[in-house]
């Protein structure tokens, strides 16, 4: 097994019953996209607008939206949550955050919540309150438009907030921070968040190929050196859908956090990791995987593990990207390395 390369997942969990069998909460979500910054916002003046502003930009257009809700592992997960566990919603008070076309918000509202505040900030509010009024919910679902650190919500508690927080490699956008101060500002004591917990796995993959055509590329275009590019390229992590078959190694938890009772600074940590020959199992979702590409070429051999430490924390300077160090070493038959790689999710 050669190129071994580090391969992050991070499925979100919720101790709730839900329905089908073959659908759990584990594959539910590794994160929220980022497309393209094209519309406008909340925010006035692009004169004014920071790269963590763009963030909403990129929510405005349909296009997104149709992505997530054609995830049906995402979707369903929670829609099934919802409507399982019908008791936890009636006659309560629902805050939902970041809601988009308002589809959680929709899902809640005829599990019976009492009324459900729909929080949006991007243009998207204004085609939510249009789906909410078409759906005949205008009467249990309120639409806000705006940066929940900014609103004032018509109550001073609820009893649940919801939100599909997760972005590429878990944490990447930091709107889970948001999560919280909602939680916070307005979660009454005996209140739910949902999801409750979130995980983040991390495993090693064989993509050699992918590598040579992607990052070592830029050694020799055309005969000239443009390995300076290259040195930029390893150090962003790509997100794709990793065929299960390049999987070379068991999948190791490396951080789980209760959203219920953590604090913004839980999301910055250093885990250990031991990655043995295994081959895991999951389904896809609209989040993919996210790839860190290893400088060296790594030969393992079964029995051989891969043992290291990874530490992720958010930028200091726009706290929605990540940044990443991997701390990692093989003493094997064929391949003796020891090294550390940075890497920065923008």
């Amino acid at each position: 097994m050669q190129n071994s390369t580090m391969n992050e997942a991070g499925p979100t969990k919720s101790r709730f019953e839900y329905g089908d069998d073959d659908e759990t909460i584990e594959e539910a979500a590794t994160g929220s996209s980022n497309l393209d910054e094209d519309s406008s916002m909340c925010e006035p003046g692009d004169a004014d607008k920071t790269s963590a502003d763009y963030y909403f930009d990129s929510y405005s257009h349909f296009g997104i939206h149709e992505e997530m809700l054609k995830d049906v592992v995402r979707t369903k997960t929670y829609q099934n949550v919802i409507y399982k566990n019908t008791f936890l919603f009636k006659g309560k008070v629902v805050l939902d955050v970041g809601a988009g076309t308002g589809i959680l918000s929709l899902f809640c509202a005829k599990a019976g919540a009492k009324h459900v505040y729909a929080v949006e900030c991007s243009q998207m509010a204004d085609m939510a309150k249009e789906i909410v009024k078409a759906n005949g919910f205008s009467d249990v679902i309120t639409v806000l438009k705006g940066k929940i650190e900014e609103i004032d919500l018509p109550v001073p508690q609820v009893d649940i907030i919801i939100s599909e927080w997760m972005g590429y490699f878990l944490l990447y956008e930091n709107m889970l921070n948001t999560v919280l101060y909602a939680r916070d500002k307005w979660l009454v004591g005996s209140g739910i968040v949902l999801p409750d917990n979130a995980s983040l796995y991390l495993t090693a993959i064989e993509d050699a190929e992918y590598k040579e055509d992607k990052i070592e590329f830029w050694n020799n275009v055309y005969g000239f050196d443009m390995s300076c590019i290259r040195k930029q390229s390893i150090m962003e992590p790509l997100v794709d859908t990793v065929d299960q078959n390049q999987i070379v190694t068991n999948c190791q938890l490396l951080k789980t956090m209760d959203i219920s009772k953590m604090t913004s600074g839980d999301a910055s940590f250093t885990a250990p990791f031991k990655l043995v020959a295994e081959r895991p199992r999951s389904r896809n979702t609209h989040w993919k995987q996210t790839v860190l590409y290893l400088e060296d070429v790594l030969t393992i051999c079964e029995g051989e593990s891969i043992v290291g430490s990874m530490t992720v924390a958010q930028n200091k300077k726009n706290p929605r990207d990540v940044d990443i160090t991997l701390k990692y070493s093989l003493n094997g038959r064929r391949s003796v390395i020891s090294k550390t790689q940075q890497y920065k999710m923008r």
